[in-house]
């Protein structure tokens, strides 16, 4: 790793040290007064949802299939986690500690369940993909209703709060971290190439099958830690809370932030998380504001909001001091943009 990446991490890293400091003093102060309890349960519920968008990008954005189960991977990880930390709690073993074993838990059972799903269904492609994804949600859905561990229908409750917002921001940041060096690594770009042209990747000799079904077990992983994450959060679960519209209000959220785009995963998840608390008397007309978003974003924005672009604190901060350092008489001649380029690619390296 070059000198200048390395750099650009840790100035990245800083900022988000930065955010997470300032939400802690948000919180810890007391500036918020009765609502202080309130905002920070929609962060939390934010940290896991990025995670469960961003997976779903892995799929949508980067590979270039449709998925409309995502939900079926999130709910394997959220009882399976679930059910291992009730049986696990009953010893003495810290809490930071039993939270790790329920993340680790929730993603390797959902990506075994991504690989089981993979293999056969990921030899279809497009709405074929999508109509196996939708009953392998259903299958396991109505698993969940008749399982006599899973609460058989009711409500599975008593399961340990371990989701704090502290330790949901960590694990948020260092699944997006890993996501984000998997799009980036030779196994990510050619996930990407297979997306660009099927035909021409399968002729130069890619296993187009093998890394159609790894790339499909990674998002699983990551579903998988989102749903662990929910279970600890929530505390209380039942399978119909995993239903297709939980799936399918996934999949707009990606839809809206970008497909490709981390960057647009992060936004789209934390504005349509924190949609219905904000519509919490508009509560009938949650699903038509989704609607709206969905066919005003279409229709001027069909990339998403961010396209493929991709956030860097280290290119933002250089165009603002090449900004400061360019005479005004040049910034004029280059059409006013910071740093004389109409277009850039978002999907350089941070």
């Amino acid at each position: 790793m070059s000198k200048k990446k390395k750099i650009s991490y840790l100035i990245n890293m800083a900022g988000i040290l930065f955010v997470f400091l300032v939400l802690t003093a948000v919180f810890q102060s007391g500036v918020l007064g009765n609502r202080t309890e309130y905002i920070k349960g929609i962060c939390t519920t934010a940290c896991y949802t990025i995670i469960m968008v961003a997976s779903l990008n892995l799929l949508v954005g980067f590979m270039g299939e449709f998925s409309l189960g995502h939900a079926g991977f999130m709910s394997v990880g959220a009882y399976a986690s679930a059910i291992v930390t009730n049986v696990l709690y009953q010893y003495v073993i810290p809490d930071g500690a039993l939270f790790i074993i329920a993340l680790l838990v929730g993603g390797i059972t959902a990506a075994i369940a991504g690989v089981l799903v993979g293999i056969p269904a990921l030899r279809l492609r497009g709405d074929y993909l999508a109509i196996v994804t939708v009953a392998f949600a259903e299958i396991i859905r109505v698993a969940f209703c008749n399982f006599k561990i899973t609460g058989s229908g009711r409500t599975m409750s008593g399961i340990a709060k371990l989701s704090t917002f502290n330790w949901c921001f960590w694990a948020m940041v260092i699944c997006l971290t890993f996501m984000f060096m998997y799009t980036r690594s030779r196994f990510g770009r050619t996930v990407t190439a297979i997306r660009e042209d099927y035909i021409a990747a399968s002729a130069s000799g890619i296993n187009v099958t093998f890394y159609k079904v790894l790339n499909f077990a990674i998002s699983a992983f990551f579903a998988g830690v989102g749903g662990a994450m929910y279970a600890h959060y929530m505390t209380a679960m039942i399978p119909t809370n995993f239903n297709f519209n939980y799936s399918a209000e996934m999949l707009t959220e990606v839809i809206i932030g970008g497909t490709g785009s981390l960057t647009g995963s992060i936004i789209g998840a934390a504005f349509l998380s924190s949609l219905p608390e904000l519509m919490r008397q508009f509560a009938n007309y949650r699903m038509l504001a989704y609607s709206v978003v969905l066919v005003l974003v279409m229709i001027f924005k069909p990339g998403g909001i961010f396209g493929k672009w991709e956030f860097s604190l280290t290119r933002l901060l250089s165009r603002i001091k090449k900004f400061f350092k360019t005479p005004p008489k040049k910034q004029k001649e280059e059409g006013g943009s910071i740093d004389g380029e109409t277009n850039y690619s978002g999907t350089e390296n941070a």
